[in-house]
Order: C-alpha cells, then structure tokens, then sequence
C-alpha cells in the first residue's frame, strides 16, 4: 500500500462490516511512533462503538453516530429518585427512554480505576460460549472461536469482536440490529508536503461509501504553536500558623492575581491527518437456528436406500422414523479427532461416539465392516457433526449391524464384550493382582480411559501401515509401560540385567510354568513387539513373520486383524493371569 493510499484509507473506505467475517463490537486500537510535535510522527487509530436495536426504533437510531454510541459512550447503570432504575445493558435516548440494547459494557473498575470491557453475559449464555484465554469458544459446535478479547502491552481491552453468523444469529433471537459508528484517524508528520508522498493532495471533506473522509493538511506551527494565558488567584487573608485557622468570604480585599501571557512557537513540518467516519446496519435474517431452533436450511441429505435415494436430515429428525444409516468405518476415526469426542463400547460390535455437544450415537459395525446408525441419532446432531457423518455416508450394504438390532429393536442387548473393552479391563486386573502378590507397581505410569479408546481400536486398522501403527499403540500400552525395575528385582533369570521388559516378565512366569509354556504364552505379545517397527525399516518377510507370530489372519479385512490383534493381546493377558496368580 502506497502512503498517499494509506492517509486517504482507500482500502479501508471501500470496505464494508456487513461483508466481514468478523464483527467488531467495540475497539479502540492505536498505533503511534514518535513525538506528535515533530517530523516523523505517526499515528494510526481505529475505534468503533455499537449498540443493537429493535426494528420499532431503527428510524431514531438511524440518527446516532460516533457521538452518540462511540467509544465515549456510557454503559453505567443509574438509580433516579423516583424509583426508575436503568439497567447497565438499556441505551437511553433521552432520560428513562431505552430504546437499545449494549453487547459491550464499559466498567471503571473502583481499586484500580482502569477501563475494563464486559460482554454482555446475555449474550455469551445464549450462545452457550466458554473461555479459553482471549477467545470465547462454542463446544457444540467444534470450539469455534466465536469471541476474541484483544489487549494491548498494557493489558487493556482495544478490541472485541464476534463472528458474524454468530452475531446475526444472536440479534435474529432477540429481534434486534446491530448499529455500528467507527471511526479510523490516520496521521503522519512530514517535513514538507512538496517532498512528501502526500504533494499532490489537498484539504477536502467528502461524502463517500456511506460515510465522511476529511483530509487536512496543515503547519505543524498553526496546530500546536500560538499565545497562551495564564491567572494565578490565591487568599491573603488566612493565617497558617493559627491551629484552627478560619477563611472568610472572598472579596477584592483579601484575594490577589497574578496573570502571564505568551507564545509558543518553532514547530517545523507538516501535520497530514486524514479521518473517515461511517456508520453502518449489520441486519438480522429473520432466522436463529442456535438460540431459538429455526429450521436450518442448510443441513445435509442422506442415503437411505440402495438405490441412493437422498433425504435431508430434516426429515429424518424423528425419533420414530424407523430407517437406518450406512457410514463406512472412517468416520468414528474422523470424529475422534475433534476435540471433546470419545469412543464407549457397548457390546462386541456395537458402542457410542460420543461428541463436545453431549449427544452419544449409538452405533453398529454389520458383517461388511459398515458403521450403522438409526437415522434419528444422526439426524439430530448438530449441523456441523452431521455434515463430518455425511462424508463417509454409503449406499446401504451387509445390513444393519445384528448386534444393534438386537439392543434397538429387540430390547435384547447381545451380551457379548469388545476386545477393546476387555483388554483395557483386564490389564487393569493384572496390575491389580500384581500388586497384590508382589507390592510392587507392574504399569510404569496409568492410562485412562478416553485416551485409551481414541488410539487403541478396530477403527485404526484400515490397511497394513495402519495395522502395524495399532500394534505400536497396543506396544506403549503395555510392553512399554511395564516397569523393567520391578520386574528385573523379581526376575531369577541369570541374564536379567541384559533382558527387555517382556522377557523379563517371561521369565517370572516361567518360574511358575516353565520356559516353553511362558514362551508361547508370550508369542503373541512378542509378535506385536515385532510389528511395532513394521511402519518403519523391517523387511516385508519380517513383517509378515511378526503379523503370524501375533496369530493375525491376514485373510482378514484390515478392520477385522486389527480386531483380532486386540483380542489376541488380551487372550495373553488373561492366561497370564490365569497362570501366575491363580493358586
């Protein structure tokens, strides 16, 4: 941007809120560098103040400006006499005439005297917004920053501003619109106009894009430089060595002055200062689909039949609507990797996505390795978890899971258990039982749940990489964690001080049982261990040697291995325990 482009804002000019995506409710931002009286000055100021109005009185706030709801504007509460009290959110046109409403609140706080902003805490509850640092963010809806805070050095507010589909929701719920008065002043000092960027451009005062720019250029001399007057008036007639002295009314006999008068002058250069002052109307739609549940037009359609006839989700928000969905297996990975979304298994095929807006869809993965859903479950999701569904929805195939059929339809809940669930249960009795005989801690550290079902699951097997990825997360979950002080302490093996976790814990178990039966028992465990670089440097015969040693069929779709890979890391785990605890 060229200087004379940057004092006449000609970018700033065109531009207007209602095509922003972020809606300043209040600022006062300015940047200065260097002596407002000297060569060189510049300054660069932007504020902006808005109060929300309803329809019947848009026409009298059509009349307000930067004077009337700028950054001077009050936001204080006020008690009258009479008993009518005005709220900190009511903007007063006229003494107890409220006709809008304040999105931002001004507070001079009492101990430290500083200008704080408030949100306005309507605002955020409807919204249902939380904090997280500067920014206000939506958990049901992926924590989208909806409100940012911004501070200064000083650590005081300059900015606040919201995203405007946020906002328009907001004011569509309330019925009302949101005024804007901003103002942006920019000024440089130059030593001359005629060796400046500025040579070309004179005085002027302009209507333009719904708003007013004035340029002025003037001496630095005719802007700070002039006379100056000074009185001095003070009391004669009180004497401060009296312990209680008494001033009496002031008359020409017991007061005198003292005046001075002077110039000030020898300001060189010249002040370019060019202003622009706009107020704009950012409107409501007429619709809120957060705050007051309008339809939202813009929600997906699914397949529900297998000849890909679509229906939007809209008719499918029935809880008796008796259809099915058809997703593939990519989607729990997807959704586990939003923030606040967890995985909970139910039975052996079917369990709960359960997502940052509190929903839990309940699901089931059918003989074709499909994720299936009950329309309604999905359908009432928000929008945007709808959409993240519809990317991995499919033509109906393999039937809806049986297992969820059982629970859904039939009130009958297999009674079966995942894998999944059964190898984080049991290793957390084997840690138990451990303790128990030993008193010594065999887990290094503990895993918790969520955590352990967004990275140990079916779901991240989808082909060999991703297989060999599982089997270096169920590595960490248990080998890795085993704590090699406890076991090497307990280990009689002659070359303990050389082993590896797993084989010293072999070798205590082959105290109990003998050294083949531990090795076997061992054998799928070692087999993981060996996959775990699969993803890395190893050969592909040493890698379909690990796969076989895990007792993995790899005839299996890579969904299923990964299933059975899971399964055969707690078949061990039980027959460990089974073996060295049971008396």
């Amino acid at each position: 941007m060229s200087k004379k482009d940057w004092i006449l804002q000609t970018k700033e000019i065109r531009r207007s809120l209602n095509n922003a995506t972020w809606i300043p409710l209040r600022a006062s931002q300015n940047s200065i560098h260097g002596n407002i009286k000297k060569i060189g000055y510049i300054e660069d100021y932007f504020g902006c103040g808005t109060v929300a109005f309803p329809e019947k009185h848009m026409s009298l706030a059509d009349s307000l400006s930067w004077s009337d709801i700028g950054i001077g504007c009050e936001t204080t509460p006020y008690a009258y006499d009479d008993g009518y009290y005005k709220t900190v959110e009511e903007y007063q046109y006229n003494d107890k005439q409220p006709i809008g409403t304040h999105l931002v609140f001004s507070y001079t706080h009492p101990l430290t005297h500083k200008r704080e902003w408030i949100i306005n805490p309507d605002l955020i509850m409807a919204l249902q917004l939380v904090k997280e640092g500067d920014i206000w963010v939506s958990p049901l809806e992926n924590f989208t920053p909806v409100i940012k805070e911004v501070f200064n050095e000083n650590n005081d507010h300059v900015l606040i501003e919201i995203k405007k589909e946020f906002l328009i929701d907001y004011l569509a719920a309330r019925n009302l619109n949101l005024r804007i008065s901003y103002y942006r002043q920019r000024v440089e000092n130059v030593e001359s106009l005629e060796t400046s960027p500025y040579k070309d451009l004179e005085n002027k005062n302009d209507e333009i894009e719904g708003g007013r720019f004035e340029l002025l250029i003037r001496d630095l001399e005719s802007v700070y430089g002039g006379t100056w007057a000074s009185m001095r008036v003070g009391r004669t007639d009180v004497d401060n060595e009296e312990d209680a002295p008494v001033m009496g009314e002031e008359n020409d006999g017991n007061t005198e002055y003292e005046q001075a008068e002077g110039y000030t002058g020898g300001y060189h250069g010249v002040r370019v200062e060019g202003e622009f002052l706009k107020d704009e109307w950012i409107m409501h739609n007429g619709k809120s689909t957060r705050i007051r549940n309008d339809k939202n037009e813009d929600l997906p359609s699914f397949i529900i039949e297998t000849e890909k006839k679509r229906v939007p989700s809209d008719k499918l928000n029935n809880e008796s609507i008796g259809r099915w969905l058809w997703f593939r297996s990519s989607v729990i990975n997807e959704l586990l990797t939003y923030r606040g979304f967890s995985l909970s298994w139910y039975t052996q095929e079917t369990g709960a996505i359960n997502s940052s807006s509190g929903y839990r869809t309940h699901f089931g993965l059918n003989v074709a390795d499909y994720i299936t859903v009950y329309a309604y479950d999905i359908a009432r999701l928000k929008p945007w978890e709808q959409h993240v569904w519809l990317g991995h929805n499919v033509v109906p195939d393999g039937k809806v899971s049986a297992e969820l059929m059982l629970s859904q339809v039939e009130a009958n809940p297999a009674n079966t258990h995942a894998p999944e669930v059964i190898l984080f249960e049991l290793a957390e009795v084997l840690e138990q039982h451990f303790y128990e005989k030993y008193q010594l801690e065999l887990f290094s550290h503990k895993v918790d749940a969520d955590t352990f079902f967004k990275h140990i699951s079916r779901f991240a097997s989808k082909d060999q990489p991703s297989l060999l990825r599982l089997a270096k997360e169920l590595t960490r979950f248990f080998s890795e964690r085993l704590n090699k002080k406890a076991l090497k302490q307990l280990s009689n093996h002659k070359l303990k001080n050389d082993l590896g976790s797993n084989k010293l814990f072999e070798s205590i178990l082959a105290d109990k049982v003998g050294e083949d039966k531990a090795h076997q028992m061992f054998g799928v465990i070692a087999g993981i261990y060996d996959m775990r670089n699969g993803d890395a440097h190893i050969s592909g015969s040493k890698i379909t040697d690990a796969i076989k040693l895990a007792e993995v069929d790899d005839s299996l779709s890579y969904l299923r291995q990964g299933q059975q890979l899971i399964d055969n890391l707690a078949r061990s785990i039980y027959f460990i325990i089974r073996k060295l605890f049971d008396e």
